[in-house]
């Protein structure tokens, strides 16, 4: 009986491997489409590049930017629960752009990152900014020093929120950054919560927020880390930690038209690393992405 344990058991180990063997042989790039301009899968647990492409194009990354901005402000360490305001100059630095935040009212420093990770709030970052030793200017210049420290030498950042559209980068820089972030356990846990009520004071109010990326709000994919981004001239972006297949992914999407096409796009890596083929992108997303590559490329 005990032998014929130990036999199963070492089929079972054969079987395993002969699957992962099948698998790996199938995943050839010519057999992946992705709808976002450009893209960038990474194997975390092999630090292999599973797929890229049109990575090292230089272009807008939207809020992708807050991802630097988390690691700034804990890098920093000041007290996450020390609380911070929101103020007139916050606003005008997210270009009087609209916020449930009242002028004046106040949160912890770590409530107010969460809500930036997790639901792309852009008041929150520029009173993060403000609040940082040496002021904002500083913390801008903080950002900089900590791209160049990470080799993403086509990065810039002129802003804490990613609405500049000068906020520049390519999806292997990106990568490059997540992968940083990835090692901030504060990081992974509010980027990748599904919903959250922060409770401000002077005066006292609440707010509920949801999560950007609705693959962590629907909770049917493993994601140990996510921020969304959008802009009209950057489109939908991605930036993800996921498991697929036993694997420990990073997923870079940048510059996608529709809403919801970096889910799409997470879906067909999915699908081409579990069956050897994505599927195919349709027309307009093919012409969407010839558009903007002339214009990225001229």
């Amino acid at each position: 009986m005990v032998l014929f344990r130990q036999l199963n058991r070492l089929f079972a180990i054969c079987l395993a491997m002969s699957i992962s063997t099948v698998h790996a042989s199938k995943l050839n790039t010519d057999n992946i489409q992705t709808a976002s301009v450009s893209t960038y899968v990474t194997d975390l647990d092999t630090n292999k590049t599973l797929f890229q492409k049109n990575s090292d194009i230089v272009m807008p990354i939207a809020s992708l930017t807050k991802v630097m901005t988390a690691m700034v402000v804990l890098d920093a360490k000041l007290s996450l629960g020390e609380a911070i305001s929101f103020e007139k100059i916050d606003k005008e630095r997210i270009y009087n752009g609209y916020s449930r935040i009242r002028m004046g009212s106040t949160l912890s420093r770590g409530e107010a990152l969460h809500i930036a990770l997790m639901s792309s709030e852009n008041l929150a970052t520029a009173a993060l900014a403000r609040q940082y030793p040496g002021g904002y200017d500083a913390f801008i210049e903080a950002m900089n020093s900590k791209a160049k420290s990470l080799g993403m030498k086509d990065t810039v950042f002129v802003d804490s929120s990613g609405l500049d559209p000068n906020n520049v980068s390519t999806a292997a820089d990106i990568t490059k950054m997540v992968k940083a972030a990835y090692k901030y356990p504060k990081i992974k846990e509010y980027s990748t919560t599904p919903v959250h009520t922060a409770y401000f004071k002077k005066p006292r109010y609440k707010l509920g927020y949801t999560n950007t990326n609705a693959l962590v709000r629907g909770q049917k994919w493993n994601v140990g880390l996510s921020k969304t981004g959008y802009l009209d001239i950057a489109g939908h972006c991605l930036a993800m930690v996921t498991h697929v297949e036993g694997r420990q992914l990073l997923i870079v999407t940048l510059d996608a038209y529709g809403k919801l096409t970096p889910v799409g796009d997470a879906g067909r890596i999915k699908k081409w690393l579990q069956s050897g083929n994505s599927g195919k992108v349709s027309e307009s997303a093919m012409h969407y992405q010839k558009q903007k590559l002339s214009t990225l490329t001229n």
